[in-house]
């Protein structure tokens, strides 16, 4: 039998409609999983238990006097780089360890407008920079399939806490892949919007051009659900753009008859995990069979564009990271003068994100602009051409998540290159702008999810998670759950 904490948001919209469960039993049910396992799993920064309960409370007064906003009663989690109102916000960084924001981000503002209940701040990689979630300065986070093995990052927190059943849906960011590489890994379902369909305001900024908001869900279903509350324009976000949102979970017909589904074979190559390329070539033929016709594409600057992404982000952090000097908020170290404190201070950054300043400031020396920073631009666009061109024959594009699954802890730390290709196929993406959802696709031998990328035309959400549900409805895969020793209670 399927726990309250197991279920998706749309079985628990349709039993609290029906007046079947309530919403203190939803919230009782998900933190008694998250004392039975978040020692081990450590999803959670900060959690917000007697808040969450008053929301409950509140959530099932509406219910009773009949009105029942979209995420009425639903436990969601937020990772720790979101503003919240009273609520610490970290950024998982000793600078911020302090710091509680007066304000809501719009998205989190949004969740609570449409009822949602804060479970708590998930962990992260510290200020979003990496892609396993060991660089967190509190805790790491483990990925619930394999306690040895790491969630995926910079959103592994969010992805650990819906995978375990700690929170029915969490909100992430992506960078570069920070949402679909750990929902992957976790064997969830993670979307990238389109950038400009879903505010940034109130979210603490890695890189300006390359950051966006999304959902980390159970199913497309929820993905949808959950886009629909946090999409949408904002003036408080200047790269926010003004366009009609349409209904999503509408556009979960499972007809997917007549597309066009495009596969590059640039993702396809000799660096892919053998037991993923066969997933995903087992997801290919499944769409197919729904009346789908795929065809192979090329990318012919896809080789480029890791390199491309990595000056850009180090380029941004290094300007966005320059903010958190000890002068205006967050953490001051005491020094004998202004410079020995400007000094000491940025001192307490960690060790990736002190990599990433260094590799910034030395992309945007003025010696140095022409032949990284504005040559990365450039290429930039040309990928983003690449994707044009594509959509041209295509509707959209299927592709891995990741070149391997859930990798152990430690085996990359030591070698950051290594580490950054974890994000080889999800970071174009981002680099493009356009919309990314993983849908899990399968399983390793070893047991481990393994996820599949569906990646559509800007603004064209509704296809993308057409495409991911029809997909998810058919594809048969066994019903698992991660088993995690539960931890004795006294």
């Amino acid at each position: 039998m399927v726990q309250l904490n197991e279920m998706t948001i749309h079985q628990l919209r349709d039993l609290l409609r029906a007046g079947e469960v309530s919403c203190r039993e939803i919230l009782e049910a998900v933190f008694a999983k998250i004392d039975a396992v978040e020692s081990q799993i450590r999803s959670y920064i900060t959690l917000c238990r007697d808040e969450a309960f008053a929301q409950a409370q509140r959530a099932d007064e509406m219910l009773a006097a009949g009105e029942a906003p979209p995420l009425c009663g639903i436990p969601v989690a937020v990772k720790d780089n979101f503003s919240t109102a009273g609520v610490q916000t970290t950024c998982a960084s000793r600078l911020l360890e302090n710091y509680i924001p007066p304000f809501d981000a719009e998205a989190v503002a949004r969740l609570k407008q449409a009822g949602a209940v804060l479970v708590g701040k998930t962990n992260l990689d510290e200020f979003g920079l990496g892609s396993s979630t060991e660089n967190s300065q509190f805790c790491c986070t483990r990925n619930p399939w394999d306690l040895s093995r790491v969630p995926g990052g910079s959103s592994g927190g969010s992805a650990a806490a819906v995978a375990a059943g700690e929170a029915a849906a969490a909100l992430g960011t992506d960078t570069g892949g920070s949402i679909r590489q750990p929902a992957a890994f976790c064997g969830v379902v993670g979307l990238k919007p389109t950038y400009g369909l879903v505010s940034r305001y109130g979210v603490v900024a890695a890189a300006d051009s390359l950051d966006h908001v999304g959902p980390i869900t159970r199913d497309v279903r929820d993905a949808a659900l959950l886009l629909q509350v946090i999409a949408g324009w904002d003036p408080k976000d200047p790269t926010s753009v003004r366009k009609d949102v349409p209904d999503y979970e509408a556009a979960l017909t499972g007809n997917i008859k007549g597309l066009v589904v495009g596969l590059p074979k640039e993702f396809m190559g000799d660096e892919l995990d053998p037991e993923v390329k066969e997933a995903v070539f087992g997801a290919a033929n499944l769409l197919e069979s729904l009346g789908a016709r795929v065809e192979e594409i090329s990318l012919p600057h896809a080789e480029y564009a890791m390199a491309t992404f990595y000056v850009i982000i180090s380029a941004e952090i290094s300007s966005n990271l320059a903010r958190f000097d000890g002068v205006r908020y967050g953490y001051r170290a005491e020094a004998e003068d202004t410079v020995s404190m400007f000094i000491k201070t940025r001192q307490a950054l960690g060790q990736e994100a002190k990599r990433r300043v260094l590799m910034g400031t030395y992309f945007l020396q003025a010696k140095n602009y022409e032949a990284y920073f504005l040559k990365a631009l450039k290429v930039r666009t040309l990928i983003k051409g690449d994707f044009e061109k594509a959509f041209q024959r295509c509707d959209v594009l299927i592709s891995p998540t990741t070149p391997t699954a859930a990798f152990g802890f430690g085996h990359r730390t030591q070698t950051p290159v290594t580490m950054y290709q974890s994000d080889i196929y999800t970071c174009t993406a981002n680099l493009a702008g356009i919309p990314a959802l993983t849908v899990p696709c399968g399983y390793t031998g070893e047991g481990l999810p393994v996820g599949v990328q569906f990646l559509g035309k800007p603004f064209d959400e509704p296809t993308v998670l057409r495409v991911g549900h029809a997909y998810e409805q058919h594809a048969g895969l066994p019903a698992r759950q991660p088993q995690m020793e539960v931890e004795k209670n006294g």
